[in-house]
């Protein structure tokens, strides 16, 4: 009996022995992406502009039905680039591959009109679809209770941050949501901002990114900007909450606190069982990852690209500004990285398919 008992032990023993490494690797971050050796040339088909309206960023979903679905930035060029705070609208173009060409579908959300939070522009969007419903996460400002009129709107265009109601306005930027069963709409606002800045930014929340990690929690990281700093530098929070609507707390450190960085637009790869999140330091596309996202550090392979794309001729397109850098994904596999390109007085998104 006791002869036994200790056969059984031994086999126990082992098989726990030599299933942990398995385990153990398993469970933790190689962190081995490298989306600059994915990175493939620019084609013209990769490039989605507009003669009437500037286009600025995207961020792409893959339809029921197969097709892609880009929602973006856009405003009419006739109100300059600084448009993009007054009278930048999200609309939707749909593709069959999610790298383009794209075709305009429709305008999603404009600015609500006085009286609300989102009164004035809408603006780098992020599309999510949680648990059967889809989230549109997007910027948004307003002028408080001061009156105002068009003309007020497009004379700030041409006013520096110096100017008080050019001040106004970036000051109330703030993030919203809105919510659709379907990709086509309609869309139903909250009524009141998602998250107000605390902790490690202030003044603003812009910017969101937001995923759901594997303990069920949403993660969203929005920016503002960096308390107690004579120069101009932004912050990057992340927040916590239990739905994608919140309430979200902001957690006391930042996820990029030591560079002035825009744009973050995050996601959980369930195959490096961690997030990563790309952004943009104005001279260069980086990317950070985070096992538990809460505590980030620079990625293994952490400059994505410097501010020059490879054409397909084996030229350059060297951009005035790279922004708004996003990564689709498609089960688990980086498979375009889309970017917001300014040069002279054009601008317009590119799709760089990854390999």
């Amino acid at each position: 009996m006791k002869v036994n008992n200790i056969k059984i032990l031994v086999k126990v023993s082992l098989v726990l022995l030599l299933s942990y490494p398995v385990c153990a690797v398993s469970q933790q971050n190689k962190d081995n992406l490298n989306i600059n050796k994915m990175i493939e040339p620019l084609s013209e088909k990769d490039v989605f502009r507009d003669s009437v309206y500037y286009n600025w960023g995207g961020s792409i979903i893959k339809g029921e039905n197969g097709q892609y679905h880009l929602f973006y930035s856009r405003w009419e060029r006739k109100y300059s680039f600084n448009g993009w705070l007054t009278f930048s609208e999200i609309a939707r173009a749909e593709s069959d591959n999610p790298s383009g060409p794209w075709k305009y579908r429709e305008t999603v959300l404009k600015g609500r009109g006085k009286g609300h939070w989102d009164a004035i522009t809408a603006h780098n969007p992020k599309i999510k679809k949680f648990d059967g419903k889809y989230y549109l996460y997007y910027i948004a400002t307003n002028f408080g209770d001061k009156p105002y009129t068009d003309q007020d709107l497009i004379a700030s265009n041409q006013k520096s941050l110096a100017d008080k109601n050019r001040r106004a306005l970036r000051e109330n930027q703030r993030t919203g949501v809105a919510i659709s069963n379907s990709i086509n709409g309609p869309w139903e606002r909250m009524d009141k901002t998602l998250i107000e800045p605390s902790g490690p930014i202030e003044t603003i929340t812009v910017n969101p990114a937001i995923d759901k990690g594997n303990d069920g929690n949403y993660y969203l990281i929005v920016k503002g900007d960096k308390p107690n700093e004579e120069k101009f530098i932004r912050n990057q929070a992340i927040a916590i909450a239990k739905s994608p609507v919140g309430p979200f707390t902001i957690q006391p450190n930042p996820v990029i606190g030591d560079l002035d960085t825009e744009d973050i637009s995050m996601w959980y790869d369930k195959k490096q069982s961690a997030f990563y999140a790309v952004f943009h330091a104005h001279t260069f596309i980086g990317l950070m990852t985070s096992v538990d996202g809460l505590n980030w550090k620079k990625a293994q392979y952490y400059n994505i690209t410097d501010k020059k794309i490879l054409l397909e001729n084996n030229s350059y397109l060297i951009p005035d500004r790279m922004e708004r850098p996003f990564i689709y994904s498609e089960n688990d596999n980086p498979t375009v990285l889309c970017l917001a390109i300014k040069k002279g007085d054009d601008s317009y998104t590119i799709f760089l398919p990854l390999q």
